[in-house]
C-alpha cells in the first residue's frame, strides 16, 4: 500500500493529534499554579534555613511579647496599688472613727441644746439699775490689825469628814458591786488610785492637778470614785462639770461614768448631776451660777487639755489630769 492510501485510510486520527499539539502550545499558565509555585519556593527556602536561625527568630518574638506583657502587668499593678491606697484613705479604718464622732457629737449636742434652753429661760430681760459704788479713796482707813482672818489650810478642808471618806476607800478596794445604788461606785480601785484620791482630799484640799493614769478610761474611773465620795458628803448640793474640747472625748467620759456609777442618760444634762462642756467659758459661767444658788461645782478637766483657765482655779473643788506628751499626741492622732 502506498503512502497516499495510508493517509486516506486514517484522516480523523491524524486531525486529533494535530489539535492536541496545537492546544498544548497555545494554553496559558494559570495564576493558581503561579501562587502554589511561590509558596512551594518559600517553604523550600525555610526548609533550607538552619534550625538555629529559625529558633532564634521564634525566641526573639517570644521575648518581645514577654516584655510587652511585663510592661502591661506593671501598669496594672501600679493602678491596683493606687486603688488600694485610695480605698484605705477614704474608707478602711475610718468607719469606726466616723461613728464615734457622730455618736459623741450627738450626745454633746443634746446636752448643749438643753443648756441653751435653760439659759434662755433664765435671761433677765429687764434692765438692771446702775449702782455707783464709792471709791476706795473716799473711805476712811480702818485699823488693819482688827481685820485679821484666820484661813484654815487646804489640807484641813476635809478633816472633819475623814472617817466618811476612809469608809468609802474600804468599799472601793473590795469586790465590785454591779447592783449598787446610782451614784455609788460599782467598780473597784487599786491601791495606787486610793493613794491618789487620799492625797487629793487630805493634802490638796480637793483642788489640784493629778498625773494622768495613762488613759481616759482610767481617769474617768478615778473621777467616778471622787464623785461617789462627794455625793456622800454633799448629797444633791453639788454638780459635776467636765471639760473636754472634743465631742468624742465627752462621749467617752459619759459612757465610762454611766457604767461606773450606774447612771442613765437623764443624769447628764444642765439640770442633772453631770454636765459636759467643750469650752472653758461654759464651765466658768455654770460654776458661777451654781455658787450663786448656794450649790457646789466640782470641775474635772480632761488630760488632753494642755492648759487651765485661771478663773477655774478660784473654785473650791476641781481636778485637772496632766497627761504625758505621748498620751496627748496619741489622743490627737486618734481624733
Amino acid at each position: 500500500m502506498t503512502n497516499k492510501e495510508i493517509s486516506n485510510s486514517h484522516p480523523q486520527k491524524e486531525l486529533i493529534i494535530d489539535k492536541s499539539i496545537s492546544d498544548d502550545k497555545t494554553k496559558p499558565i494559570s495564576k493558581k499554579n503561579t501562587t502554589q509555585n511561590k509558596k512551594t519556593a518559600s517553604k523550600n527556602e525555610k526548609a533550607n534555613k538552619p534550625f538555629d536561625e529559625i529558633s532564634n527568630e521564634i525566641f526573639s518574638d517570644l521575648l518581645s511579647k514577654k516584655d510587652s506583657l511585663v510592661k502591661e502587668i506593671k501598669v496594672l499593678e501600679t493602678k491596683k496599688t493606687e486603688l488600694e491606697k485610695d480605698i484605705e484613705a477614704n474608707f478602711k479604718g475610718h468607719s469606726d472613727n466616723i461613728a464615734k464622732r457622730v455618736k459623741g457629737f450627738q450626745e454633746y449636742l443634746t446636752g448643749a441644746l438643753q443648756n441653751l434652753s435653760q439659759n434662755v429661760e433664765k435671761l433677765e430681760l429687764v434692765s438692771q439699775p446702775i449702782i455707783v459704788k464709792p471709791s476706795p479713796l473716799d473711805e476712811t482707813k480702818k485699823d488693819s490689825t482688827n481685820n485679821v482672818v484666820n484661813v484654815p489650810a487646804l489640807s484641813e478642808t476635809f478633816k472633819p469628814d475623814e472617817q466618811i471618806i476612809r469608809n468609802c476607800f474600804s468599799t472601793f478596794t473590795g469586790q465590785p458591786d454591779f447592783y449598787a445604788e446610782p451614784w455609788k461606785l460599782r467598780r473597784s480601785l487599786d491601791s495606787s488610785d486610793i493613794e491618789t484620791i487620799d492625797d487629793w482630799f487630805f493634802n490638796m484640799g480637793g483642788r489640784g492637778s493629778l498625773e494622768s493614769r495613762g488613759s481616759r478610761q482610767k481617769n474617768a474611773l478615778l473621777s467616778a470614785g471622787l464623785i461617789s465620795i462627794l455625793g456622800e458628803l454633799y448629797g444633791d448640793q453639788f454638780q459635776t462639770l467636765i471639760l473636754a474640747s472634743q465631742p468624742e472625748r465627752l462621749g467617752e467620759w459619759r459612757r465610762i461614768l454611766q457604767d461606773s456609777l450606774g447612771l442613765t442618760r437623764d443624769d447628764f444634762g444642765p439640770n442633772s448631776g453631770i454636765v459636759l462642756f467643750e469650752r472653758p467659758e461654759g464651765v466658768i459661767e455654770r460654776a458661777d451660777r451654781l455658787e450663786a444658788n448656794e450649790e457646789l461645782p466640782f470641775i474635772i478637766i480632761d488630760a488632753a487639755e494642755t492648759s487651765v483657765e485661771i478663773p477655774i482655779l478660784q473654785f473650791p473643788l476641781w481636778v485637772a489630769f496632766a497627761g504625758s506628751d505621748k498620751e496627748i499626741y496619741d489622743d490627737l492622732e486618734l481624733n
